[in-house]
């Protein structure tokens, strides 16, 4: 048996609220749209991983999502243009990453990540 996929759903009564994060800003397509269900994702081939942690790292909380970005400036200032307040960064961390925290519509923290 080999897991093909792995999906973050978020509990919301307005579904609706996750387009301006998760496709206008961070660029991700709707894949699916059932209307009580819309899945926001990439063509990509992404790695499929499950994170379980203690901290978050530089003693920041333990983020909900990570979302691993290819220009880690464009997704900041596509937040700071929304208004989005920054939780935490940028920060280049000892481990090989530049990220930052922003809260989603949802009050869910995600970690914005490129590897260095």
């Amino acid at each position: 048996m080999k897991v093909k996929r792995i999906v973050a759903n978020i509990s919301t009564k307005d579904v609706a609220a996750a387009k301006h994060f998760y496709q206008d800003i961070l660029g991700l397509d709707i894949l699916m749209d059932h209307g009580w269900l819309v899945t926001y994702g990439s063509a990509e081939k992404m790695t499929v991983q499950v994170g379980v942690a203690s901290q978050g790292g530089s003693g920041t909380p333990v983020p909900d999502l990570s979302i691993e970005v290819d220009d880690l400036d464009a997704a900041l200032q596509g937040m700071k243009n929304a208004k989005i307040p920054i939780e935490y960064g940028p920060a280049e961390e000892p481990w090989n990453v530049r990220r930052f925290y922003v809260r989603d519509p949802f009050g869910k923290l995600v970690n914005i990540l490129v590897h260095l």
